[in-house]
């Protein structure tokens, strides 16, 4: 029985486990960090079969024959290299579930910002017309859950972050979409040269591949002979005349198009460009654009009280995120911003804090940083709440003290500092948006 080793415990770890288990390998599952959260994942997959070893660093076994990687884990980890010097295949979970879905046509969402929207409203269409295409990848659902499924997909939709392309270089999607290119993970890939080269590498490997031309990085340094979107010249998913057009020919009105804000917008074109690549009939692409309210913790609408329109977008953790949503709500409007702080150039972020807020409300670890950069330009409003469940309260009554329309939970940090991740941040925002007005 040849032995396969997963390296990290996460969600994409177990769902790779358990994939490689049902093929009849023997399956070490390992983890560094150790909890009742893990322990509890121990004992259920120990029933199964699976040995779980937990608390310790991982170090190679000559004997394995296949090491699989989690996307949170850094691929130059040093029991990788050693493996890699002793011959042994390692290889990422998302490459792992190529291998073994090998005749299901895959679309793969990359970008910096946009592409769980993107790849959300093209699962929406995909099913509107009938079709078994689940989401999945860093979208949240391991891609190795379908292998575990009875009924193959029609299409496997797989968001993927620049760690899952470096660890599976031999993905090669029929329809690949890249939304956006900003600085990111810098603290990983070292350099934006690294962190672009990453990225184009599943244009490249695509039989079609997608880009947002509205994307100043992408028009400057990918080659032309790509299909392009944009929202204000001619291409071929592009908006004319208030209309989204496919080549010469008018889709649907933009007017009927729910989810705000330009950047939005680039999102629907790309998802049309996709279902149109696919041969997704049109009636289809309109219904699920019409229906579309966005995602979770993306420019989400958390609720409205007096007037004053709460935001949770908390996926925002760096400065273009945040810059987008600022430029997409528009003012004025009291930002709730912090937490771990990220590499990367504030000024556009910061300038448009200058245009749009009327205060902020600073939480995390970030707090005195942002501060600073704040009372350097003068801000007039900057209030220190330090965490979230003090910054709400405080946001809406500044609000209303203000005339602001709306608070906005757009952090431009990473949630590390205070939260498990973005999703339990945005989440606590919700309920204490909740609890503001009694429900």
């Amino acid at each position: 029985m040849k032995r396969a080793d997963i390296v990290g415990a996460g969600k994409s770890g177990q769902a790779a486990a358990a994939a490689l288990h049902k093929k009849g390998f023997q399956v070490i599952l390992w983890d560094r960090q150790d909890s009742e959260t893990l322990r509890s994942v121990q004992r259920s997959l120990e029933t199964e079969g699976i040995t779980v070893e937990l608390g310790q660093d991982y170090s190679p076994d000559p004997t394995t024959a296949l090491i699989v990687v989690s996307p949170g884990v850094p691929w130059n980890h040093r029991g990788l290299e050693a493996a890699r010097q002793q011959g042994i295949s390692v290889i990422g979970e998302a490459q792992l579930a190529w291998q073994l879905l090998p005749k299901c046509p895959w679309i793969a969402v990359t970008g910096t910002n946009g592409k769980t929207t993107t790849t959300a409203l093209i699962g929406e269409i995909f099913q509107e017309a009938g079709l078994n295409a689940p989401t999945c990848g860093n979208i949240g659902r391991p891609i190795c859950d379908l292998v575990l499924c009875e009924e193959r997909p029609d299409w496997v939709i797989a968001e993927l972050s620049s760690y899952q392309i470096e660890s599976s270089p031999q993905v090669a999607p029929q329809i690949a979409v890249w939304t956006t290119f900003t600085p990111d993970h810098l603290e990983r890939h070292g350099t934006v040269e690294n962190y672009a080269a990453i990225k184009a590498s599943l244009i490249e490997r695509a039989q079609c591949g997608i880009l947002n031309g509205d994307d100043p990085f992408l028009r400057q340094h990918i080659q032309p002979d790509q299909l392009w979107t944009s929202t204000h010249e001619k291409a071929s998913v592009w908006i004319n005349e208030g209309q989204i057009m496919i080549e010469a020919e008018p889709l649907m009105a933009v007017s009927e198009i729910m989810i705000p804000g330009n950047h939005n917008l680039q999102n629907v074109l790309m998802a049309v460009a996709v279902a149109w690549q696919a041969g997704i009939p049109r009636p289809s692409i309109i219904k699920a654009i019409q229906r579309f309210l966005g995602v979770p913790h993306r420019l989400q609408m958390a609720g409205t009280l007096a007037n004053i329109r709460f935001f949770n977008d908390s996926k925002a953790t760096n400065y273009d995120a945040a810059l987008v949503a600022l430029q997409a709500i528009q003012g004025p409007t009291v930002l709730i911003c912090g937490g771990e702080a990220k590499k990367g150039d504030p000024q556009l972020w910061l300038e448009a804090i200058d245009q749009w807020c009327v205060a902020v409300v600073l939480i995390g670890t970030a707090s005195a940083l942002f501060g600073a950069w704040l009372a350097e330009r003068q801000f007039p409003s900057i209030d220190y709440a330090e965490t979230l469940d003090r910054a709400v309260p405080t946001a809406f009554a500044l609000a209303q003290q203000k005339g602001a329309r709306q608070v906005l939970l757009s952090p431009a940090c990473a949630s590390f500092d205070q939260f498990k991740n973005f999703e339990a941040r945005g989440e606590q925002f919700c309920a204490l948006v909740a609890s503001l007005s009694g429900n």
